[in-house]
């Protein structure tokens, strides 16, 4: 496995607001020792932006397109990135 740290930047489309999604985000990241945040977009899309272990970031995104139980999530878009290592922990983003 790859453990090179780096950082995804995700768009999960779907019914993923007002369905705890951002709350799933932030519990799996965490469990997962992962850092970021999530955050609601104005187009009801849901931005994730995370950072760890290339083996472990791969596991969350199977886990975003799965989502929280009253989410129906659409499709997870996601790129990877160069880790920017300036988040401590996982948030919500207002």
């Amino acid at each position: 496995m790859d453990d090179k740290v780096c950082q995804i930047y995700a768009i999960a489309k779907g019914k993923v607001q007002r369905v705890g999604y951002r709350a799933f985000c932030v519990k799996q990241a965490t469990e997962l020792g992962l850092s970021g945040y999530a955050q609601n977009l104005p187009n009801g899309n849901v931005k994730i932006l995370a950072e760890g272990q290339q083996s472990i970031l791969r596991q969350y995104v199977t886990l975003l397109r799965k989502g929280p139980i009253l989410a129906k999530v659409n499709d997870v878009e996601f790129r990877w990135e160069e880790a920017e290592k300036v988040y401590f922990g996982f948030e919500i983003k207002i």
